[in-house]
Parts: structure tokens; C-alpha cells; sequence
């Protein structure tokens, strides 16, 4: 478990002129004519992507950053290089604490075994003791709010019951940099209202939180700042309301309760 000795206002994690370049692979289908050419082989072309491009961002203690942007901005490219799954082709990214993340929700479940195994599975993997999680176990499957089925193997679980989960393990960690990406959006309203107080409960806390969603009345209600990517560069950072409200007019989608939590 992590005893937070940071202070508010310090730096968790600093993004430095940071470029994320993939290739990908399109095999395409030959012609007729270019199969006799060929002799019936199809041609690969590639594809580079540029999915982040010179993107400088300080996320700090004490503070909640939302991240918004379509799809394809580069949002869970930029999680998954800060919680060290890729590796950054350009540029550096500092972290200054220990990282919990739910980019992948219970990415160490086992769909065989029971919530209850994996609740120890899910907290090795996030780096707790064995004992730390017998000692958590019950606010784990308190807060999940599973019932019996904690003792059910999680292939039966709807996608709702294996967010909650994965949520309950991860908070409970208490990481100094909590990232959540679009996990909130996963679940029935009553778990979605926990959730959105457990981050708020861990704002206060000094630790730093992440948040990257679609749910704008969310990222307005909870977060302090917000970034705004677009096709992997940065486009705006600052207050909530201002970022949303340029982002919104930016898809020309007003600002309808209902598109606030759909966009």
C-alpha cells in the first residue's frame, strides 16, 4: 500500500515533448491483373501512424486532469506510455510516485477463477502484499458490492460486475497517480456515483488522478484541469469549463445535457 508523502502542488508526472510512432501492416487484395503479375500474391503496404506528436503536459499532486478528445486522439496512447505499457518513440515522460491504472480493467483476472481469487490476483499485480489484500479484502467486496457472487468465476460476470471489481482493487491500492481510463462509463448509476466520490475522496488525499472520458458533465463536475488532444498533439489545457465548452464547439455539438455524458 502506498503512503502518500507527497504535497500538493508537486509534480507526479512530467511529459516532455513526447512522440509516439506505429507502423502497421494493410495487406490489400489483388486485382486480377495484378495477380497475374504477382502470380497471385496479394501486396502489403504500410501505414505510419503518428499517434502522439511533441505533446508537453505536468500533471500534479493534488489535482485531477481530464483528458478529452474523439476517438483516435491519442488519449489512451498518452495513458498507456505514462503507466509504462509503451514506450515513447520521442521525448520522456518522468513519474514521480507509484501508478495505479484501469486502461485494461483487471488486466491479471482470470475469467475461470472466482471475483474472490482474483481480487488477490488484481492486487499482486498491483503491487500489494498477500497480506495487505487479506487485510483489504472486505473493503474490496464491500465497495464492489458483488454479494455472493463474489464466489462466482467471473466468466459469469457482466461487464458492469467485472468493472466494479477492477475498480474496487485498483482504488484500494491508494496509488499515489490513479489513471482511469473510461472505466466510469461502465456500470449502473448508483456504482458510477461511488466511483466519481472514491476519486473525489482520493483528490483530497494529495495523490494525483487522470481521468480520460467521453462523460463531459463528469469531467466538468470532478476535474481541475483539462487537457485537450487532437490527432496526437495537444490542442488546449486549462479550466474545465473553457476546455469542454472549445472542445464542444470544436464537434459543433452544443452543450445538451444528454451529449455532455455521450460525447
Amino acid at each position: 500500500m502506498s503512503n502518500s508523502l507527497h504535497t500538493s502542488g508537486d509534480i507526479a508526472v512530467s511529459v516532455q515533448h513526447l512522440g509516439l510512432t506505429y507502423t502497421t501492416t494493410i495487406d490489400r487484395r489483388p486485382t486480377l491483373k495484378s495477380r497475374v503479375k504477382t502470380l497471385g500474391r496479394g501486396t502489403k503496404h504500410t501505414r505510419t501512424v503518428r499517434a502522439l506528436d511533441d505533446v508537453m503536459l505536468d500533471v500534479n499532486y493534488g489535482s485531477v486532469l481530464g483528458v478529452v478528445g474523439a476517438n483516435g486522439a491519442g488519449k489512451s496512447s498518452l495513458m498507456r506510455v505514462i503507466s509504462g505499457i509503451l514506450p515513447p518513440t520521442q521525448g520522456r515522460v518522468e513519474v514521480f510516485g507509484k501508478v495505479s491504472t484501469l486502461l485494461a480493467l483487471g488486466v491479471g483476472f482470470s475469467p475461470s477463477l472466482s471475483g474472490r481469487a482474483n481480487v488477490h490476483l488484481g492486487g499482486l499485480a498491483a503491487g500489494m502484499t498477500r497480506d495487505e489484500i487479506a487485510d483489504h479484502f472486505d473493503e474490496i467486496a464491500d465497495f464492489a458490492d458483488l454479494g455472493e457472487a463474489i464466489d462466482a468465476p467471473m466468466r459469469t460476470y457482466s461487464s458492469g460486475m467485472y468493472a466494479r471489481l477492477a475498480f474496487s482493487v485498483a482504488v484500494t491500492v491508494r496509488p499515489d497517480i490513479l489513471i482511469v481510463d473510461e472505466a466510469l462509463s461502465t456500470g449502473d448509476a448508483k456504482f458510477k456515483e461511488k466511483s466519481l466520490e472514491k476519486i473525489k475522496e482520493l483528490r483530497s488525499d494529495a495523490r494525483a488522478l487522470i481521468l480520460v472520458s467521453h462523460a463531459l458533465g463528469t469531467i466538468r463536475d470532478i476535474c481541475n484541469e483539462v487537457a485537450w488532444l487532437d490527432k496526437g498533439r495537444l490542442v488546449q489545457r486549462g479550466n474545465p469549463t473553457d476546455v469542454v465548452d472549445a472542445y464542444s464547439q470544436f464537434l459543433q455539438v452544443g452543450k445538451s445535457a444528454a451529449i455532455d455524458e455521450d460525447i
